[in-house]
């Protein structure tokens, strides 16, 4: 209650805060409000899962006493409720773009919204298919449209659930055990403790996920020809 008191907005960026103030079931809600809710994009996904992996034991503590049971298969059953949470999340985002999407192809342009970035995603899609579900899992803010868009161009239901659920596994799964495994690694070898680095770590995990789609963006501007 007391550090609740002394909230600062700052810390929503923090994936820490969601941990010591929700526990699992935040978490839960935050894996699939990112990937099922377009005010999702903002909320920390990759460092989220990475630290969650760190404190895995006590997440899974909500749902029964860890003290007697393996780290491995703690680990394994919040892999698996996240990635549920990642494919139910995904599939309302689906479900949205489905809805809406055949209204959009007859819409006119508009300042934000164009006609022919719609023709562009569908070819997107189209050439690309379900990888670029999967490939959508591990970029910030991508994730979180992706699935509407594949909803809006009509992409195939079954390709979508197929790379929908191998997307969210392989998300939730590296994320997960690349925090659970590094954090013993550092501690058992070199006696440092990756809790106590978590802004830096964070900070590094955002640079990582979101350097490729800032290369792209720049290399296409750079190869854009001048008129």
């Amino acid at each position: 209650m007391i550090h609740l008191l002394m909230f600062d907005w700052h810390e929503l960026l923090q994936p820490q805060f969601y941990i010591e103030n929700g526990g699992l079931w935040l978490l839960l809600f935050i894996i699939f409000a990112e990937t099922g809710l377009l005010v999702g994009f903002f909320f920390p996904g990759d460092s989220l899962l990475f630290v969650a992996g760190i404190f895995s034991n006590k997440l899974i503590d909500y749902l029964y006493d860890t003290t007697h049971v393996s780290d491995f298969v703690s680990l394994l059953i919040l892999v698996a409720l996240c990635s549920i949470a990642g494919i139910v999340g995904n599939f309302a985002g689906y479900w949205f773009g489905r809805k809406i999407g055949p209204a959009m192809f007859s819409w006119p342009d508009k300042l934000l919204f164009k006609h022919r970035y719609l023709v562009q995603a569908k070819e997107f899609y189209d050439k690309h298919g379900g990888g670029a579900i999967v490939f959508a899992r591990f970029l910030p803010i991508v994730r979180t449209f992706a699935p509407i868009v594949a909803g809006i161009v009509g992409m195939e239901k079954k390709t979508f659930v197929a790379f929908n659920i191998i997307g969210s596994i392989a998300w939730v799964s590296s994320m997960l055990m690349a925090g659970h495994y590094l954090y013993k690694f550092f501690l058992e070898h070199y006696q440092f403790d990756l809790t106590q680095h978590l802004e830096i770590i964070v900070l590094g995990i955002v640079f990582i996920t979101t350097a490729p789609v800032l290369v792209k963006i720049f290399t296409k501007e750079k190869n854009k020809p001048t008129v």
